[in-house]
């Protein structure tokens, strides 16, 4: 075989097919958070359909949903529990520091 016809051919590699994330009996909406919560990253956001291995009418209906819970409060918008760490550790020196401050004006009074 010359290198010509060699270039197309494709390599006899098997690979295990994955299963699907959502089975035939899955329903999928808003109620259902064990579902929509593996299909949503860390920090809130709907992961995407390559990552998810969904297809295009799985992953609209999914998305839908997410959407419908967070208006229900089911879900939050945003998943930023580090923002809220820092936002507790800045609001904690601030107060030390109007404490420090109200100590000087005490004491030249």
């Amino acid at each position: 075989m010359d290198k010509s016809k060699r270039l197309f051919l494709k390599s006899k590699r098997s690979f295990r097919r994955r299963l699907p994330p959502i089975g035939s009996g899955d329903r999928i909406d808003y109620k259902n958070m064990s579902l929509i919560s593996r299909f949503i990253s860390e920090q809130g956001k709907i992961l995407s359909r390559r990552v998810n291995r969904l297809t295009l009418k799985q992953q609209r209906l999914i998305t839908i949903a997410i959407k419908q819970a967070r208006i229900l409060s089911s879900l939050p918008f945003l998943n930023n529990e580090k923002q809220f760490e820092k936002t507790e550790l800045t609001a904690r020196t601030t107060t030390t520091s109007l404490k420090k401050k109200n100590r000087v004006t005490l004491q030249l009074n």
